[in-house]
């Protein structure tokens, strides 16, 4: 969590945010000038009262206090209008500026390589992508012009009043320190009860964002209760920084009401002298009451208004934090050939996550164009790393990847990548149609593409009986297909868009018999003229590859052809004698 500086105004801070007003500087500067326009217009009204009342009130003259009371209502209705237009706007720009920097968090977001999302959570992210987004617009509807409009206010108020008596002016006066001492306490005790509700929130997004999308794993095991209570110990916990906040704000506002109070009966009981030894108008008096609502309004309200400034600019620094993160795999590479043949090779290759602790160790093989190549051994051996590494999610340590006989560096990465189809065991579908599903808003790939795609896999059939065909709407991860259907909808999508290398990872492990089937027809379609790397833990999948890569704990124990590791009679044929005996599997 961020800390907030004893400064409300961080201008590094603000000096970036205000890089994504430039679009926006015209909204920003007719924002400016209507709100000095609205402080220089606050005291009019009351002079106008006091010249109402001194001229033609106590005078008698009904005409004049005819043609003044259209003045004031013309007046009123000028207020108005700019208001209006000064509340749009700044809310205005505050909307713009986040939906611009919002897509910014967003697009790096996207960009930031795996290793970052391993040790952050994503209900952080979402409460940076979207609460703390929203801080920020408050800096410009309730924060920063808003303060400079309410100080401009006060300063023009005070300046027409001391203009006005300057004696009656320093006797009202006199509660001021205790209002401004008062808000001082309440800005510097309400800043740590918006730092409390801030972190509370981040927590319950956190919570919530877990528990919901792992919430069959809490019922598969009847932890509904207990997760029940820890959620009402973190809800309890936001529940406690908002009251917390609210306690502050029932304190200050009656402290206000009185030092206004107190300065109104000192107005009450010095005006009136005035008044009856001829030295003040009555219409002086009546606007000096008006002057001091005026006057403590603002003041009352900037150590609410800087707090909102400050929490923006607490909010700035997470999205900033977020924005200058450097997890971003470097992208330098300029090759984008118009083939690919698909030649892999992996060079005394040593990688580990967090530098210390070796994942690989010393890794070296070679497939050829065409060939497939299966990585077995046991859960955490390190063959996913392996592909991560092939698609540079992780970047290696020592050693070399080459593709085509080219370092993977040297090519651009976005090309790499789509030049690598990978079809994953747990297969995740977005809450959409299947056809952006398959083609993932590609519009480059066509209908015609994705029914011969889908013929190809054997799929077309299922999604012709779905309401809507391929474009039947899937729920969150794909909720409302099974998981022979998710999977079958993954391989199109690797089909369609034309990999030169294709990589899969135990895809055939969560499908039933039947679906296995229609996938092995499918796999045995799209390894051709493809190279291939497969991770299995169910070695009846890879007993044709060209070659197969035995690893255990980061290294290399084995490698050949699954006739040659039996022979071998090592750890190959130990795991495939263990797996077959268990399955009951006649060996052949």
């Amino acid at each position: 969590m961020a800390k907030v500086s004893g400064k409300a105004v961080d201008i590094n801070l603000l000096k970036r945010i205000f890089r994504y007003v430039i679009p926006y500087r015209g909204i920003f500067l007719w924002s400016v000038i209507l709100t000095i326009f609205l402080s220089v217009l606050a005291p009019v009204r009351p002079l106008l009262i006091q010249y109402t009342l001194d001229k033609y009130i106590l005078e008698n003259d009904s005409s004049g206090l005819l043609r003044m009371t259209f003045i004031m209502i013309g007046l009123l209705l000028l207020q108005t209008v700019v208001q209006y237009f000064h509340t749009f706007l700044t809310n205005t720009l505050g909307q713009s500026v986040i939906k611009d920097l919002r897509i910014n968090v967003f697009n790096h977001i996207s960009s930031l390589r795996l290793k970052y999302f391993d040790h952050t959570p994503i209900g952080q992210l979402i409460t940076r992508t979207v609460s703390d987004l929203e801080t920020i617009a408050d800096i410009f509807s309730e924060g920063l012009i808003m303060i400079i409009g309410d100080i401009l206010q006060v300063i023009a108020i005070i300046g027409v009043m001391l203009y006005t008596d300057w004696k009656l002016t320093l006797i009202v006066l006199i509660p001021m320190p205790f209002l401004i001492v008062a808000s001082y306490v309440f800005k510097e005790a309400i800043k740590s009860a918006f730092q409390d509700v801030r972190a509370q929130v981040s927590h319950l997004n956190t919570f919530l964002q877990e528990h919901i999308t792992g919430i069959r794993i809490i019922q598969y095991f009847a932890r509904e209760d207990q997760e029940m209570l820890k959620f009402k110990g973190i809800n309890a916990k936001h529940r406690d920084a908002n009251i917390r906040s609210n306690w502050y704000y029932s304190i200050f506002f009656p402290v206000v009401e009185l030092i206004s109070a107190i300065s109104i009966g000192l107005l009450v009981w010095y005006g009136s002298k005035a008044i009856l030894s001829n030295t003040i108008s009555p219409g002086v008096v009546v606007a000096f009451i008006m002057y001091i609502n005026m006057l403590f309004r603002p003041i009352r309200e900037l150590a609410d208004k800087f707090n909102t400034l400050q929490m923006g600019m607490v909010g700035a620094e997470r999205i900033f934090n977020v924005l200058d993160t450097n997890e971003i795999t470097e992208n330098k590479g300029t090759l984008q050939p118009a083939v690919l043949k698909g030649e892999i090779e992996f060079k005394n290759v040593w990688f580990a996550y967090d530098d210390e602790n070796w994942i690989l160790k010393d890794i070296s093989f070679h497939v050829k164009p065409g060939e497939t190549l299966a990585l077995v051994g046991a859960t955490g051996a390190g063959k996913s790393s392996t592909i991560n590494i092939l698609n540079r999610f992780y970047e290696i340590n020592k050693g070399s990847v080459q593709v085509d006989g080219v370092d993977i560096r040297d090519y651009d990465l976005n090309y790499l990548r789509s030049q690598i189809a990978t079809v994953l065991q747990d297969v995740f579908l977005f809450s959409d149609s299947i056809a952006n599903n398959i083609n993932l808003n590609n519009q480059a790939i066509t209908r015609e593409q994705l029914i011969t795609a889908a013929k190809e896999v054997g799929a077309h059939d299922f999604i012709e009986r779905l309401p809507g065909g391929f474009d039947y709407d899937v729920m969150e991860r794909g909720a409302t297909l099974s998981a022979g259907q998710a999977q079958l909808i993954s391989f199109i999508r690797a089909l369609v868009y034309d990999p030169a290398i294709l990589v899969l990872d135990e895809a055939t492990s969560s499908v039933d018999t039947e679906t296995e089937v229609l996938i092995q027809n499918a796999i045995n379609k799209l390894m051709q003229s493809r190279t291939s790397i497969v991770i299995a833990h169910r070695l009846s999948t890879i007993q044709n590859a060209d070659k197969i890569i035995v690893l255990d704990h980061g290294e290399i124990k084995e490698m050949g052809s699954h006739q040659e590791l039996l022979r071998l009679n090592g750890y190959y044929k130990r795991l495939y004698d263990l797996q077959f005996n268990s399955e009951g599997i006649a060996k052949s």
